[in-house]
């Protein structure tokens, strides 16, 4: 095996509580607010607003197809998944965490309802190629919804399998999609909330620049 197979199957392979990292029992330092909407990050949110959790590779491009949509409340980008507490994202690249990187929305179901989310979360993103997304490699970018109650996890299981069966008639790939409990949520360090507002010109693999959708399929909610 070469240099580089070995490196690649490093990063495409869940750590286990011996091999993960130590990380640290002190939260990393992040914003406190929105750089776009200027709402708290960590609360308090407004009564019967509702929470979900995504993993879509890289948390640049998709926070931002998030906090773009009517009846999002805020996002913040952070880890989860995994088993290091407080991973820095020097930490996470190395696949030695077990997280992934996601985007946490906080929305007002009044508005927007979870299944606008999932709708959102399978159409901006590949969810059929395992430990990657695009040319971004490692456990760092699986495909992920990490639920909150049951009501979402039937939801996310509901919406997985009518995804899945319009691949199979377009003859693509098996959706790859990690599906669970959402755990501990570690907020990423501040210059990674709201990047591509801070950065316009920065590294955005999906939501604004033509590739929404790149599995090609699409279902009616």
């Amino acid at each position: 095996m070469s240099l580089l197979d070995k490196l690649f199957a490093a990063k495409t392979q869940l750590p286990t509580a011996d091999t993960a990292l130590p990380g640290r029992s002190s939260p990393l330092h992040t914003d406190e607010v929105h750089f776009v909407s200027g709402r708290p990050l960590k609360g308090p949110h407004p009564e019967g607003f509702q929470t979900a959790i995504f993993g879509m590779g890289c948390f640049w491009g998709v926070e931002r197809v998030f906090w773009q949509m009517p009846g999002v409340w805020v996002t913040s980008v952070g880890y989860s998944g995994g088993i290091t507490p407080n991973p820095t994202y020097e930490e996470t690249c190395t696949g030695r965490t077990g997280h992934t990187e996601v985007v946490q929305v906080v929305f007002n179901p009044e508005e927007i309802t979870y299944g606008d989310l999932l709708k959102a979360f399978w159409e901006n993103h590949d969810p059929t190629q395992g430990m990657r997304q695009g040319n971004d490699v490692g456990t760092t970018y699986r495909s992920a919804i990490y639920y909150l109650d049951d009501d979402q996890k039937a939801q996310a299981e509901a919406s997985r399998d009518a995804y899945q069966a319009a691949l199979n008639a377009a003859g693509k790939g098996t959706i790859t999609t990690e599906i669970a409990p959402a755990g501990p949520y570690y907020f990423a360090e501040d210059y990674h909330q709201g990047y591509l507002a801070k950065n316009p010109a920065g590294y955005c693999g999906i939501g604004g620049t033509g590739v929404a959708c790149p599995v090609g399929i699409g279902v009616d909610a």
